[in-house]
């Protein structure tokens, strides 16, 4: 194995493992609100959402195209800016997961890419106009998007509802919930799947392995489709339960119109090859559910300190991107991506350490908020 197979190889692990940390991350915009409102066992509910990520990243392939060919000059990108790239966005994910933070894991993986790309070429190589025209502007308007759809879709269905016992609704809402959350499962798929297959691609014709503007080959969809769904199966319990229950309280009628919402927006996107973020239509959608209930409280709080990350996103994984690509080049050769790959790899285990103390897990992940990500421990009954 040559040094620049090795490089390739490193790379691809790193796509992949973004690929994962992208489906424990989103796993909450398509099952959170049907864990919040018991329509779905957590267990039960990852599942489900991990089957059927996997089945969409097979259904299109068009956002991966964007991904590919859209944002950076092609001719500008080596194995070691796209590992760079991608090292950014995952500790931009893991950061975010480990403070429960629902942020936006396609506009990670586009910052990382282009800060490293900026950093290796220049900002001459990054392809702005584009990048505000399918990244920028569908990122701004979508939360409210879906947050509209959302607002309407709850009003009528309470109002078409009203004389329906609430026993009978509850119920019968809760086996809605169930197909509009498989609907969103799909939906992330076809979309986020996508965009790890875009940069394993990008990173194939930056090798000279495929030529410029070559689609998806078959092994790097199936690859991408298994490493999504095993991640979504892992579940982001942080993450879930941030939308779930930090949001709003979400009862059952929410919760089938709030996820019947996040899936029209997410599918009508991938249909144009938007890279849009899930995250912020689900959040969108799910805040709309809020508003869109007479009486209920959003935690406009919570939403706020959402919406704040969203901004930093974009820029930070840019920036770790950047230092990432200027570490490896600064050492050099093989040598320089495997510090950095071995930086990345130990970084994702203090994560997962610190996440563990203490742990959101399925069996609190729905425990009453009380403004933190992580539920208050069980206190021991004083027996009278």
């Amino acid at each position: 194995m040559t040094g620049n197979d090795a490089v390739l190889a490193l790379m691809v692990a790193t796509a992949l493992g973004f690929d994962f940390t992208n489906g424990f991350h989103d796993t909450g915009n398509a099952m959170a609100t049907s864990i919040a409102t018991g329509a779905l066992p957590p267990r039960v509910a990852v599942t489900v959402s991990a089957v059927l990520n996997l089945v969409g990243a097979f259904l299109s392939t068009a956002v991966a195209a964007t991904i590919a060919s859209g944002l950076v000059a092609t001719e500008q990108v080596t194995l070691t800016v796209v590992c760079a790239g991608l090292t950014g966005s995952i500790l931009w994910n893991l950061t975010t997961w480990y403070l429960g933070i629902p942020s936006s894991s396609s506009h990670a993986l586009i910052g990382g890419v282009i800060g490293a790309t900026a950093a290796a070429a220049g900002v001459s190589a990054v392809k702005w106009q584009d990048l505000v025209s399918k990244v920028v502007v569908p990122a701004a308007l979508s939360p409210f998007v879906a947050g509209g759809v959302a607002v309407a879709g709850t009003a009528l269905v309470y109002g078409l509802t009203r004389g329906v016992p609430e026993r009978a609704r509850g119920h019968g809402f809760r086996l809605g919930q169930i197909g509009s959350a498989s609907m969103v499962s799909l939906a992330h798929g076809t979309n986020d799947a996508q965009k790890t297959m875009g940069v394993i691609t990008l990173a194939l014709i930056a090798d000279g392995t495929l030529p410029a503007g070559s689609s998806a080959p078959t092994w790097v969809i199936t690859s991408c489709a298994l490493a999504i769904g095993l991640g979504s199966y892992m579940g982001g319990w942080r993450v879930i339960r941030a939308l779930g229950k930090g949001l709003t309280e979400i009862e059952p009628t929410q919760g089938m119109a709030s996820e019947s919402a996040t899936a029209a927006v997410i599918l009508c996107s991938t249909d144009f090859g938007y890279p849009l973020s899930t995250t912020h239509v689900a959040t969108g959608a799910i805040v709309g559910s809020g508003i869109g209930k007479r009486g209920a409280e959003v935690h406009w709080k919570i939403a706020r300190r959402m919406v704040t990350a969203w901004l930093f996103t974009l820029p930070l994984s840019a920036l770790i991107g950047a230092v990432a690509y200027w570490t490896a080049h600064g050492i050099g050769g093989t040598a320089g991506v495997v510090v950095v790959f071995t930086v990345l790899v130990l970084a994702s285990i203090a994560f997962f350490v610190a996440s563990r103390h203490p742990a959101v897990t399925p069996e609190n992940v729905n425990a009453v908020w009380t403004g933190s990500v992580v539920p208050p421990a069980p206190t021991d009954k004083v027996s009278p």
